[in-house]
């Protein structure tokens, strides 16, 4: 019986340097909620899976295993579209962790809503370019799209 999620998701550490710590706290909460609750549908492959994401020269590859670690498929998508979230989305998680970190707790409301629209675009970017290949729910892809993030980080 078809089981469209994910199971396990690791990323290739090998392109990481060092993460600080708020990139990591939001690696682990990304990775946490995406296997908590997830639709994952690979286009003619049953699930559950198990994921690798991995970037390649300027491409974003998704190792698909079986349930039992099988190789099932690599999907690739150029990530030059996402350039400009990628870049937005750090840009905006700084100035979210400075204002978190200071005495005072003014304008992090308005940072956080940027910080979520500008999420919000992405998945939904990312839903789109990968629609012919998974079809996932919005939660997963604002999740992946944060493990995206993390990947980028050199």
């Amino acid at each position: 019986m078809a089981d469209p999620r994910i199971i396990d998701i690791e990323l290739d550490e090998r392109t990481i340097i060092r993460r600080s710590d708020d990139i990591e706290r939001e690696r682990q909460i990304a990775i946490f909620d995406l296997l908590e609750a997830n639709r994952f549908q690979p286009a003619g492959l049953e699930g559950p899976f198990r994921i690798l994401l991995r970037i390649e020269e300027t491409r974003l590859a998704i190792d698909l295993k079986s349930e039992d670690g099988a190789p099932l498929d690599t999907i690739r998508l150029g990530l030059a579209r996402f350039k400009r979230p990628i870049r937005d989305y750090f840009a905006i998680c700084e100035s979210y962790f400075k204002a978190v970190r200071s005495d005072s707790a003014k304008g992090i409301e308005t940072i956080d809503m940027a910080r979520r629209a500008i999420h919000n675009e992405a998945a939904e970017l990312l839903q789109d370019c990968l629609k012919d290949k998974i079809d996932m729910d919005f939660d997963t892809a604002r999740r992946l799209f944060t493990l995206i993030c993390v990947l980028h980080i050199k």
